[in-house]
């Protein structure tokens, strides 16, 4: 694509979210950060300015998209049906990172949704990101800001080093808050079904729906959700999940670390590697912290220009869900036992 002028947003305000609102409406791409991880966002009525997005970030087009809303008040404009569980679940996670698969109107694109009859739609939890759709007055289709196949953007940094050029304007709302994409949850099938984990665990989805589901992500029809079908969230290096007692984790790292191999742990076992090329991602007491530090980690480490990064398994329980689903796509499932 031909190089674009990017208007970097480094204090956004009414006036400036307005000017990239008028972008998005001529048919332009905007990137904007939201409570999970920043997106890149245009039109989702617009076929060649959603065109636009796959292009800036070299992803596949039978990988539908999320669209963003700024208010559950207009989701009918876009969808079939408004199922009665999602009555609750709006309002407890949208705004939220709860994305929703639900029927579509013909008002969305084809383009959008991978040639889909349903539609993936969220709120995000950003006043940023809800001011900006909202005076753009349409809904945006969003994936993560960055070029596909890479780790997630968490931080203004992140997306100025993969998009200045490729987005009309870039909008700097600091580092994300949960650093993790959105849970997305497929209410067009039987019984509920979790697409993706993500920013809301199971365990609390679980209990305003009793029959939840978990989709088997091996299957190489088109996906319903971004992040089940393609290689995702991946460093330049290599990448091992060593799994097992501590113990054992510790020596097994320690006895395969070399100056060209970087290390991601937890705070509680930092100082027991050996090697100074190493990245402590948050304590295991926080799993949130590790959420919130897991792509900011791998970008780092392609920063020190490592080789193969060794990395714990970190416990599943909550978000760890979500971070181990997006490590081990990272590490392509590859993962010793000790």
């Amino acid at each position: 694509m031909d190089r674009v002028n990017t208007k970097l947003i480094d204090f956004p305000d009414d006036i400036s979210l307005k000017n990239c609102a008028e972008i998005i409406v001529k048919g332009g791409i905007v990137v904007f950060p939201t409570e999970t991880v920043y997106g890149l966002g245009a039109d989702a009525l617009n076929p060649s300015a959603v065109e636009k997005i796959f292009t800036a970030k070299g992803r596949p087009n039978d990988n539908p998209l999320i669209i963003h809303l700024h208010d559950i008040s207009v989701l009918d404009k876009y969808v079939m049906e408004v199922p009665q569980v999602l009555s609750l679940l709006s309002k407890l996670y949208m705004p939220g990172p709860l994305t929703v698969v639900l029927k579509k109107k013909n008002i969305i694109p084809d383009c959008v949704t991978a040639n889909l009859d349903t539609v993936a739609v969220r709120i995000p939890d950003n006043d940023i990101a809800r001011k900006l759709i909202e005076y753009s007055d349409t809904a945006i289709a969003a994936p993560s800001a960055n070029i596909s196949g890479k780790p997630s953007p968490t931080m203004y940094e992140h997306v100025v080093s993969d998009l200045f050029g490729k987005a009309d304007a870039i909008i700097n709302g600091g580092k994300c808050r949960i650093g993790v994409e959105s849970t997305v949850l497929d209410l067009t099938s039987e019984k509920p079904v979790i697409l993706r984990p993500g920013g809301v665990p199971y365990d609390s989805l679980k209990l305003v729906i009793k029959d939840l589901q978990v989709a088997n992500t091996s299957s190489s029809d088109t996906p319903k959700s971004p992040g089940m079908k393609y290689k995702h969230y991946a460093p330049k290096a290599d990448m091992v999940i060593i799994k097992g007692d501590m113990l054992r984790v510790l020596e097994r790292i320690n006895s395969m670390s070399d100056d060209y191999s970087g290390v991601l742990c937890c705070k509680e076992t930092y100082d027991r590697y050996d090697t100074a090329n190493k990245l402590c991602a948050g304590s295991i007491k926080d799993p949130s912290e590790i959420a919130s530090n897991i792509f900011e980690c791998l970008r780092l480490f392609d920063e020190m220009q490592i080789k193969i990064i060794y990395c714990e398994y970190f416990d599943t329980k909550g978000i760890g869900e979500a971070v181990m689903n997006r490590l081990l796509k990272a590490a392509s499932q590859n993962v010793i036992e000790v």
